[in-house]
């Protein structure tokens, strides 16, 4: 065929959404760092699912509707940096289309070469051998082979572009060392060519489809679904295996949800719930293992809820919004000014929807979005872009102790300004770290590193590892603190001990100088985050 019309892409569109569905997990497995995280080929799928979940909504298959529905709804979707950056890939196919109803082959090209310059402008530092070569050098080659063969049909171009785009993944080993050490490709490059395969499978007549999993069997039934059902399948990790106490993770699911659907065996945990947080229910998964399949479905709409009028509040000159996962976490945020807490970290990265949501519900003329993860920064300044009415103030806070310190700098009677300059000094003041423990073997810096070993992370390096968790996180301290240290932040979390919080707080006053705060932050997946001023 020679013209991309706006039901053949929708096709195209689906089939790559599945095809991506299917093997986000293959995607997981290639991040480098061993962390149960936020796993790009989980934010990726979610991400676009959000858009094509968008498309669908609209029923129409004009191509100009198609590509500015789903531009939007991976923009709104959009979780962590290859979630963001895949929306602008769209984003700027959308802003090439201008109201065309077909696209000749060449405009194809042209179309995703846009996207391609749209994606870097939306990297402060772009950073070579990830999803942006992939996207650049596949458009790159797919321009040159058009400019010989501007007779050839969309199959080709497509056939050819996943060619190009799959020898640029397997390139960038040799331009990331940190994937050549881990001896993997990049993860976000790798869901980038799940896509485009996914294209290319429909164009040929074999659209991909989603893989079906036997439902589970009913546990718990009641009467009210609520929310959002979310649906996931998890692949146990050893370390899951161990940890996991269903009865435990059962009731624990009782507050977040209802219309519960639970099973498991040693290989899977299998969970359907109704719930109004879905982040905090794969929050609450992903310690254990990690996703093969993910499906969340809005069904707010299938629920009436009862009118509840509120009283308006006064509009003030500040607002604070942060991202945090655990109750006492959250309590703490809240206590220091915090307006909104969203729910999210390093488990679940929250979506561009999820901080416009929030900056809409706090009534005031200048906030603060307090990000606490790389990952999610980009995310943030996109709610930030499109927010209206209000400034919206991005701080790029990489971690919860960072936060904190920012919260605790803010000044309500000083200006926007005065506040951002304040709050980034506090922020620079901080030193993070974090004791959790690996999903798989790898290489890191040199250091290798075994499934189920506790890991010290100080800011972004690997620089303790061990099997005694406790030692493990001695080392840490010893690596964050010097002479030099005053105040000490030591941040409990769900699975950790009392008596080894009690442990570590005496070992930091035994052997330093320095005040010692000790919260129960609750969080999940990291034993201790330890702040450092």
């Amino acid at each position: 065929m020679n013209m991309l019309t706006g039901a053949i892409f929708k096709g195209m569109l689906e089939s790559g959404c599945s095809n991506l569905n299917n093997k986000k997990a293959e995607v997981d497995a290639l991040n480098v760092f061993p962390v149960p995280d936020g796993d790009t080929g989980t934010n990726m799928s979610l991400t676009f699912s959000n858009g094509i979940s968008e498309v669908r909504k609209s029923g129409s298959d004009s191509l100009p509707v198609i590509a500015k529905t789903l531009s939007r709804g991976l923009l709104m979707g959009a979780r962590g940096n290859s979630g963001v950056i895949l929306s602008q890939i769209f984003r700027g196919f959308n802003q090439y289309i201008s109201g065309r109803e077909e696209l000749t082959v060449k405009e194809f090209s042209e179309a995703l070469a846009n996207g391609s310059k749209l994606a870097y402008k939306a990297v402060m530092r772009p950073v070579e051998g990830t999803i942006l070569t992939v996207i650049r050098e596949s458009t790159e080659a797919g321009t040159a082979y058009m400019e010989e063969n501007p007779e050839c049909t969309l199959e080709d171009f497509m056939d050819h572009l996943c060619d190009e785009a799959k020898k640029s993944l397997d390139n960038t080993p040799e331009l990331l060392p940190v994937l050549k050490e881990a001896h993997v490709v990049d993860s976000g490059g790798r869901g980038l060519t799940v896509i485009f395969e996914g294209f290319r499978a429909a164009l040929q007549g074999k659209p991909v489809t989603e893989e079906s999993e036997p439902a589970a069997p009913e546990e718990k039934k009641n009467e009210r679904a609520s929310g959002y059902r979310t649906e996931y399948i998890l692949k146990l990790s050893d370390q899951g295996r161990r940890s996991l106490k269903i009865e435990r993770f059962r009731k624990s699911l009782e507050q977040l949800g209802n219309e519960i659907i639970l099973s498991n065996d040693d290989e899977t945990l299998k969970v359907s719930i109704h719930t109004m947080t879905p982040g905090e229910i794969l929050i609450l998964a992903q310690r254990y293992g990690d996703f093969a399949k993910v499906q969340i479905e809005n069904i707010q709409d299938e629920l009436k809820p009862s009118i509840i009028e509120e009283e308006p509040v006064e509009e003030k000159e500040f607002g604070i919004i942060s991202v945090a996962a655990g109750d006492g976490l959250k309590k703490l945020f809240t206590d220091y000014q915090c307006d909104i807490v969203v729910s999210g970290g390093q488990t679940m990265n929250p979506s561009t929807e999820d901080f416009v949501t929030a900056v809409r519900k706090v009534n005031a003329r200048h906030i603060f979005i307090l990000p606490n993860n790389s990952n999610i920064i980009m995310a943030a300044n996109q709610a930030a872009e499109v927010a209206e009415g209000k400034e919206v103030i991005v701080l790029p806070t990489t971690s919860i102790p960072q936060g904190l310190s920012a919260c605790i700098a803010f000044n309500p009677d000083a200006s926007a300004d005065e506040n951002r300059e304040t709050m980034m000094d506090a922020v620079k003041a901080v030193s993070t770290g974090s004791v959790t423990y690996a999903i798989k073997d790898t290489t890191v810096d040199g250091r290798e590193i075994h499934e189920g070993d506790y890991m010290g992370i100080m800011n972004k390096d690997i620089v303790v590892t061990g099997r005694d968790m406790l030692e493990t996180a001695k080392g840490l301290i010893d690596s964050l603190c010097d002479e030099d240290t005053e105040i000490v932040t030591l941040i409990k979390g769900e699975d950790a001990k009392e008596d080894e919080c009690a442990a570590l707080e005496a070992y930091i006053q035994e052997n330093y100088d320095v005040d010692v705060d000790v919260e129960d932050g609750g969080q999940p997946v990291y034993y201790f985050i330890i702040g450092v001023e």
